[in-house]
């Protein structure tokens, strides 16, 4: 038994496709099925069922991922720990972020930190709320950046920044003539919102006390905000963006902005890693990036804000 095989096995565990998992380790799918059944044959108990699809671990095979993930863990830990030492940022470092605030962040800090820290190795995933958690807890990421503190007593999260939302609302919409808006004023039948799970959405839900919201969503589903600005954009309904969406708009296009009246709904986002984590250096660079690259008065939560 050896890392490598471990390594494989977790991967077919997540894809549960051969293929897919040999993709992901980078080796041909006869080395993959190959090493498997050496470690099958080695411990003399099938750990997948290979005539199902998706391919599914045998119930000794969900005990042998699981004790594997925890082993792997321990391997990555001990690493950080030496890295850690000598304060070297080498190393892949695997880190989860919101699809609603990777398209306006990642920009601002991805390449300035990797031109000044070429040797770290920073692999950015974009997730929900729900699996991002799922996946630190289990150790298959190192940190994330989410939105608000985590409830989990095994997670910890430090303040990045503080985002306002805003309104992106269509010249057709009553609201447009509005300066300021009101939870009023929002026509839920003509609201283009994410689907439920994404904590965006359930944050301006709760903040304009809405239980039900009937929205644009009956004919359109798993949309994106990106998406959802375009059809404003072209002149049907509303939505909501984040405040560093705002930065990337043109002239045009931030006409159609309405700040919310006081109280402003406004998100913290906070970059959260397990009590355990043990690779602080790369965390404090990561952090000190990211605080630089957003407006400094994000930094704090502003007069006439209210966190959601």
């Amino acid at each position: 038994m050896n890392i490598q095989q471990l390594e494989y096995i977790l991967a077919v565990d997540r894809y549960r496709h051969f293929a897919r998992a040999a993709e992901h380790c980078r080796v041909t799918q006869p080395t993959l099925s190959m090493m498997i059944q050496k470690l099958e044959e080695e411990l003399e108990v099938k750990l997948f069922d290979r005539s199902t699809q998706p391919v599914m671990p045998t119930e000794a095979g969900r005990k042998v991922v699981e004790q594997a993930r925890k082993v792997l863990y321990e391997i990555g830990q001990i690493k950080g720990i030496v890295r850690e030492e000598e304060n070297r940022l080498s190393g892949i470092f695997r880190m989860a972020v919101l699809p609603t605030i990777a398209p306006y962040l990642l920009p601002r800090f991805l390449q300035p930190l990797q031109e000044k820290y070429p040797e770290m190795d920073l692999r950015i995933l974009e997730m929900q709320t729900a699996p991002t958690l799922q996946a630190l807890q289990k150790g298959e990421i190192d940190a994330a950046i989410i939105a608000n503190q985590p409830e989990e007593a095994s997670l910890v999260g430090d303040t990045l920044y503080y985002e306002e939302f805003f309104g992106y609302v269509s010249p057709s919409e009553p609201v447009f003539q509005n300066t300021l808006l009101r939870t009023a004023d929002i026509n839920d039948e003509r609201l283009w919102l994410l689907d439920e799970g994404h904590c965006f959405r359930d944050q301006l839900v709760r903040f304009c006390q809405r239980e039900k919201v009937k929205i644009h969503q009956a004919a359109y589903r798993l949309g994106s905000l990106e998406t959802f600005m375009r059809m404003v954009e072209s002149g049907n309904g509303m939505t909501f963006i984040p405040e560093l969406a705002v930065a990337q708009l043109g002239p045009k296009q931030r006409e159609l902005v309405r700040p919310f009246a006081i109280p402003r709904p406004t998100r913290e986002i906070v970059f959260v890693r397990r009590k355990d984590f043990v690779r602080y250096h790369v965390a404090a660079v990561l952090i000190e990036q990211i605080r630089g690259s957003v407006p400094p008065e994000m930094l704090a939560l502003r007069a006439g804000q209210k966190s959601v």
